[in-house]
């Protein structure tokens, strides 16, 4: 009976720690960025990231097709106007990245720039 009793009481620790911890193990929400991009700008035209860390990032096209391409961070999605892009990028160096809108959207196409600094 002892021996029941005690196996009963290791179970029960054994369920009560799996409560206890699965909670304290839920993983955080990735924050998400949105960049609207129009003729002839991003807007965010700058973001700040931190290294290490995730972020989901939202492509939105509020007129003709664009993309958003940051060569550094491996970053080249293209967004249609009602269809946005998305992409989770976890930056692993510091730095200035230079981006750019990579399909032509008229005559500004060359003044669509956006920067993606990322601190330590």
């Amino acid at each position: 009976m002892k021996r029941i009793t005690q196996t009963l009481f290791a179970m029960l620790m054994l369920c009560l720690g799996t409560l206890t911890t699965s909670g304290s193990n839920a993983q955080e929400a990735v924050p998400t960025i949105e960049i609207h991009a129009r003729r002839y700008a991003f807007a965010p035209s700058e973001i700040t990231l931190t290294t290490g860390k995730p972020v989901k990032l939202v492509i939105i096209s509020d007129d003709v097709p664009h993309s958003l391409v940051v060569e550094g961070l491996k970053i080249n999605k293209e967004a249609t106007k009602g269809h946005p892009a998305e992409i989770t990028i976890t930056p692993d160096s510091a730095g200035d990245f230079h981006g750019e809108c990579g399909r032509f959207c008229g005559s500004g196409h060359g003044s669509m720039l956006f920067m993606v600094h990322v601190k330590d």
